[in-house]
């Protein structure tokens, strides 16, 4: 069954009454930045009830709705993230709809793309929300599409359905994505599908997310069909609720993304200062922690908003990728044990309640905040590298599971890398907290 909590818009609740346990240690901004990789980030309509275009970065000229269309174009390494949600309309109306993903060659020469990764999966049948332990070990299981899609990237997998290259012509077009998202025969019908592809051009390109019904004979829409409708169409609605504008007080409407995102990777090396190439660990019975994909009203009083600003947006979307969708985390942590005896050492995630303080529920609330996968590099006792992938769903408010528990001796070092992806179907912010017992 799909899950419906994906379909509410991104507000900053933080009022909900339950039990709370304290815990008192240091929240730390994490360090390095955002790289300048472009994201044709569709997310907006997420519930597509209606044929239309989502995101259209080609030109304006000759185009119908000029508003739909943000003059961008994608050249060198770029990303496409599209998450969205078909649901029946009415008890007669079956048909299919599509998804298309539409990329352009405006220039007088031939243009070559790679497909460096791929992934794309449907919520039924392909990666159902199926309820999981908070953590398993495993780097094959998943709850919900944007679980499955992104531990795919994760793993630089790509679907055999995407070629590994396209060659396109002079002022021609193909097609990247033409998926269908079938709700007929499902209770309740309703399906969703996330996508995301990791590419390379060696010339400037336009891309436009398009949505698309089937024909009377349950067909997928041709290349023509869906270059009639970029250039006649208007964007798909109903729209999703307008996001708040920066720094209005009270409660906050994030909104749904639908334009360009600048940024696919957060490379940070935690380490005590500039100048440091170690990350002295915590004393005996204390710990502290990083913020994940922090953001407005949620930063853990650090101040830093991780969240990825926008190149090109509709007036009516997200100011920011809030959520940071498709963004991977790359952290290492040079840990170092300066005192004269061993000492235990865990590393987790965790999702805190989102305010200043590290708050968590000694019941989680019901919401799944986060669920994805989570790649762990360390070295064992026998300074053995290892390799270990946990799949976590965490709910509001909860601690999350040790991912790794290392025995330090004096004086030792132990390098520690933490990767993932930030999922759909994810609430912000969370945290990586490093303890010494």
């Amino acid at each position: 069954m799909f899950d419906l909590f994906c379909l509410l818009p991104i507000i900053d609740t933080t009022s909900f009454f339950a039990q709370q346990n304290v815990q008192v240690n240091e929240i730390r901004p994490l360090s390095g930045e955002l790289n300048k990789v472009p994201v044709f980030n569709s997310n907006s309509p997420e519930l597509v009830l209606g044929e239309g275009i989502l995101l259209s970065t080609f030109n304006k000229e000759k185009k119908a709705d000029q508003n739909a269309h943000l003059n961008f174009l994608f050249q060198g390494k770029f990303d496409i993230f599209a998450h969205h949600v078909a649901k029946k309309t009415t008890e007669t109306d079956l048909r299919t709809l599509y998804l298309g993903i539409l990329i352009n060659n405006p220039t007088n020469k031939i243009v070559t793309v790679n497909i460096l990764q791929a992934a794309s999966y449907l919520s039924q049948p392909d990666a159902p929300f199926i309820e999981l332990p908070s953590q398993v070990e495993s780097n094959n299981i998943y709850s919900g599409p944007g679980s499955r899609v992104m531990g795919d990237i994760l793993q630089e997998k790509r679907q055999q359905n995407f070629p590994n290259q396209l060659t396109i012509l002079p002022g021609e077009s193909q097609m990247l994505v033409n998926l269908p998202i079938p709700v007929q025969d499902l209770i309740p019908p309703l399906n969703g599908r996330s996508t995301y592809l990791k590419l390379f051009s060696d010339g400037p390109v336009y891309l436009a997310s398009l949505a698309k019904y089937s024909d009377q004979n349950d067909n997928s829409p041709s290349l023509e069909d869906w270059e009639k409708l970029l250039e006649n169409g208007s964007l798909s609605h109903p729209r999703d609720l307008a996001p708040t504008p920066p720094n209005n007080s009270g409660k906050i409407i994030y909104g749904r993304v639908s334009g360009v995102s600048q940024g696919n990777l957060w490379k940070a090396d935690l380490v005590d200062s500039s100048n440091s190439n170690i990350l002295t660990i915590p004393n005996s019975g204390e710990a502290f922690s990083y913020g994940l994909s922090t953001l407005i009203a949620g930063t853990f009083a650090t101040n830093q908003i991780q969240t990825a600003p926008m190149l090109v947006r509709y007036p009516d979307t997200a100011y920011s990728s809030h959520g940071n969708y498709g963004v991977k985390y790359s952290l290492t942590l040079p840990l170092f044990n300066p005192k004269n005896e061993t000492k235990t050492v865990k590393v987790r995630i965790s999702t805190p309640l989102k305010q200043d303080k590290i708050e968590f529920l000694e019941t989680p609330g019901p919401q799944i905040f986060f669920r994805g996968l989570v790649q762990i590099k360390y070295n064992d006792q026998q300074n053995i590298p290892r390799l270990k992938y946990f799949h976590l769903v965490q709910k509001r408010g909860e601690k999350g599971q040790d991912l790794v528990t290392l025995i330090m001796p004096p004086d030792s070092r132990n390098l520690v890398s933490v990767d993932f992806i930030y999922p759909p179907d994810a609430t912000p912010p969370q945290i990586l907290t490093i303890e010494t017992e």
